[in-house]
């Protein structure tokens, strides 16, 4: 019997490698899946995870051409208190000729900074915004220090409007009520050139348990609504009533749903 080959998920659905500069992230974001992986292996404690420290080995680090596209960053973002270490590394990718996938839940003012910065390097660079709902109350609870809808939405159309390739991640999808999910991808379309990614919130119990909020006030019982939201007939019917807009693309947590094929490749974008 041959061998199957394995399906990829997670970053490697956009990538083929990726690179990171911070130990940490100062957004804080509940369900961060790198923050449950330093807890788990002892590298951070619970609390820790919003205290930046600067990678010193990325420091001089060169960078040649890799195959495929490098996913930037994975594990933390891109904000004004880091710029001073991650625009240096992110510039040394580009100018040795790699194509890099840009992640981030972009503050306005940041991307002021990149805009200049990058302006030789846009056909290279792909942005892709975090944006899993539109409204404030929800993102500032799972993601208390990253910046409110409006700076992500602006952050959006303004690269656009400056030559930027564009596109949106909506995972982890925020949002419980179809009709707003609906409504967010409306307001995001105009601003993309690529796509608009959607996917489930995965592993949501033992993340949240694993970096110490499961216990807290309201977080399971949101936790629960956002599982209930996201269960099969509801993933479903969210399917059905985007299937065939041209700018959606699906991640592996829907695909598995909805019966869609799952590449073996990493970084194949689709």
């Amino acid at each position: 019997m041959p061998d199957k080959k394995k399906t990829v998920s997670g970053t490697k659905e956009w990538s083929s490698s990726s690179a990171n500069v911070m130990k940490g992230c100062e957004h804080g974001c509940l369900y961060c899946y790198a923050c449950s992986m330093a807890i788990r292996t002892q590298r951070k404690k619970p609390g820790e995870w919003t205290t930046e420290e600067f990678n010193e080995r990325m420091l001089n680090k060169g960078f040649g051409k890799r195959k495929g596209t490098i996913m930037f960053p994975t594990t933390h973002d891109i904000t004004l208190k880091n710029l001073q270490y991650t625009l240096p590394v992110l510039v040394r990718m580009l100018e040795a000729g790699n194509q890099v996938l840009v992640v981030s839940k972009p503050s306005l003012h940041v991307m002021f900074n990149l805009c200049d910065a990058l302006a030789d390097y846009k056909e290279q660079i792909l942005f892709r915004f975090t944006i899993g709902s539109a409204q404030d109350e929800i993102l500032s609870f799972w993601e208390p220090g990253a910046p409110p809808f409006l700076s992500r939405l602006e952050s959006l159309y303004f690269m656009v409007l400056h030559g930027y390739k564009t596109s949106v991640s909506m995972e982890p999808l925020l949002e419980t009520e179809e009709h707003m999910v609906i409504a967010l991808v409306e307001a995001l379309e105009e601003g993309v050139t690529d796509a608009i990614w959607i996917g489930k919130m995965n592993k949501v119990a033992d993340r949240l348990k694993r970096n110490g909020f499961w216990y807290h006030p309201d977080v399971q019982r949101r936790a629960h609504e956002l599982i209930a939201s996201q269960e099969d007939a509801r993933i479903i019917s969210l399917y059905d009533q985007l299937k065939d807009h041209p700018k959606i693309k699906w991640k592996e947590s829907i695909k598995t749903v909805v019966g869609l094929d799952i590449p073996t490749e990493a970084g194949l974008d689709i």
